[in-house]
C-alpha cells in the first residue's frame, strides 16, 4: 500500500460535505438530458471542455444558440458555488479560477458589457471556424447571428480545415 500524498487527507471531504454538494447542485441544475445525475465533478468537467473548445487553434464554429447550451455549465456554477459548503470551494477555487482565465484568454469581451456579473455570457470566442464560402456582415459571420457590433480585430475568422 502506498503512503497518501501529503495533504490527501484535508482534500478529503466528508460525508456530511458529499450530501451537502449533492444537495446543492441538484437544487440548481438537476439532471443531464436522459436522466443522469449532475454533479460537481461534471459541470466543471464541462466547463473545463468549453474552454478547451474556445482555445481550439482550428477555431469555434459556433452561433448565438449554440454559445448559450456551451456556457450554461459555468452558469450553473456560478449558482451553486455560494450553496456549497467553504471547504469545498476552498478546494475547488483554484480549479475554477484556472478555467475562467482560460476562457477569458480564449474570448474577448462583448463590447459595453465588460463588467456584467455573469461575464462568460458576454465573450466572443477569439477564433472563430467558418466554411470557405460563408457570407460576412461587417465582420461576422452571417450563420453566427448578427452582433450588434462590428467584428474585433482581435477576432480572427479561420477557414474550417
Amino acid at each position: 500500500m502506498e503512503p497518501e500524498p501529503e495533504g490527501a487527507g484535508e482534500r478529503r471531504l466528508t460525508a456530511e460535505e458529499y450530501d451537502a454538494v449533492r444537495t446543492a447542485v441538484a437544487a440548481v441544475a438537476g439532471r443531464w438530458a436522459g436522466g443522469q445525475e449532475c454533479t460537481l465533478n461534471n459541470l466543471l468537467g464541462r466547463w473545463r471542455g468549453v474552454a478547451a473548445d474556445f482555445e481550439d487553434i482550428e477555431g469555434y464554429s459556433w452561433c448565438g444558440p449554440e454559445l448559450s447550451n456551451d456556457v450554461w455549465c459555468r452558469t450553473a456554477l456560478a449558482k451553486v458555488w455560494p450553496l456549497l459548503p467553504a471547504r469545498v470551494r476552498q478546494l475547488r477555487q483554484p480549479e475554477l479560477d484556472e478555467l475562467d482565465g482560460r476562457f477569458r484568454a480564449a474570448t474577448v469581451p462583448w463590447p459595453g458589457h465588460e463588467t456584467e456579473i455573469q461575464w462568460w455570457t458576454w465573450r466572443v470566442p477569439r477564433i472563430l471556424a467558418a466554411e470557405r464560402d460563408e457570407r460576412y456582415d461587417r465582420g461576422w459571420l452571417m450563420s453566427s447571428g448578427m452582433m450588434p457590433f462590428p467584428k474585433p480585430d482581435s477576432v480572427d475568422v479561420v477557414p474550417w480545415t
